[in-house]
């Protein structure tokens, strides 16, 4: 009977541990204001404070985070990687000026084609994570202006063609 009493106690105890480790308490926000003297404060102006105490404010965690969907758009790649590296392997031809995966945008300098005589340079959107046609813009120039309608939907095409079969050599692994 001692030992069952017992056993009740310890679940008792623990299952008021853990609610109690739940609670809202906890450190209060840290921010630029915290270890300031009012007299700092008072020299500042209330705008400059108030900026300054919500600038700094630490976003209070829990457990229940863990389970969000809360991705930092600064740091999530939201590109299709087929799109992307079949647009660095068509326009291997052309030297790549910038790139940024964050955004999606390629942007290339003047080349000519392997067997082409016209130098053109281009720059690249993929703007989407889907494998779809709307995720990629190209805009094409050359030195004389931009290109003709057909030779952009061309090289688009072959992005497309290049990036479908990057996908499926990915899926007979």
């Amino acid at each position: 009977m001692t030992l069952n009493r017992l056993a009740r106690a310890a679940i008792a105890g623990g299952l008021g541990l853990s609610l109690a480790s739940c609670g809202s308490g906890g450190n209060p926000p840290v921010n630029a204001t915290t270890y300031m003297s009012p007299g700092q404060m008072e020299e500042l102006g209330p705008e400059e404070v108030q900026r300054l105490s919500q600038q700094g404010a630490r976003k209070r965690s829990t457990v229940w985070d863990l389970f969000s969907n809360a991705d930092d758009p600064n740091v999530t790649v939201e590109v299709n990687k087929y799109l992307w590296n079949a647009s660095l392997e068509v326009l291997n031809f052309l030297p790549i000026e910038s790139v940024d995966p964050f955004t999606g945008v390629i942007v290339t300098g003047y080349g000519r084609p392997p067997g082409g005589g016209r130098a053109y340079r281009a720059t690249v959107y993929v703007q989407d994570p889907a494998l779809d046609a709307r995720s990629l813009k190209v805009a094409l120039e050359s030195q004389g202006g931009p290109v003709s309608a057909e030779t952009q939907r061309a090289v688009e095409d072959a992005i497309l063609s290049r990036a479908r079969q990057l996908r499926i050599r990915d899926s007979n692994l």
